[in-house]
């Protein structure tokens, strides 16, 4: 790939990751104005997550910028590989943080009644202790011995 095109793929992928974190800073404001510190605790991890990788990110493409500039084609790949793989775990975090459930999912409703119906014809016993064998059979051998 040129180095031309690793620049501007390397930014594009910067920006989507830059509109990752608000999606995701967004949930979290979501989660502290609902008072849901469940859902609050686990977009705010991915959040902290984001923001290392989005740092990482930041610095590579510094780095590979450099690196083209300098013309140093291995730098510039793994500087470039650096910003790519940031990118799919960003992505990656941003499925998880959608993923992130809070208290409300658990809550039930304090009227909730429920009924239940047994049938009559069930036996009786604890089902998880079975009943032993009535009778244990003793087999013979498949053939008598031959004599």
């Amino acid at each position: 790939m040129p180095d031309s095109a690793k620049l501007v793929r390397s930014t594009q992928a910067l920006g989507g990751m830059r509109e990752v974190l608000r999606s995701v800073l967004g949930k979290v404001e979501e989660a502290r104005r609902t008072r849901d510190v469940v859902k609050l605790n686990c977009a705010n991890e991915k959040l902290t997550q984001i923001k290392g990788l989005l740092r990482i990110s930041e610095q590579a493409d510094v780095s590979l910028q450099e690196a083209v500039s300098r013309q140093e084609a291995s730098s510039s790949e793994h500087e470039y590989t650096k910003v790519m793989i940031a990118q799919q775990k960003v992505t990656q975090l941003r499925g998880e943080a959608e993923e992130c459930i809070g208290q409300l999912a658990f809550r039930t409703d304090e009227n909730l009644f429920v009924e239940v119906e047994e049938p009559n014809n069930l036996p009786g016993g604890d089902p998880s202790r079975p009943l032993a064998p009535d009778l244990l059979l003793v087999r013979p051998p498949p053939a008598s011995p031959v004599r």
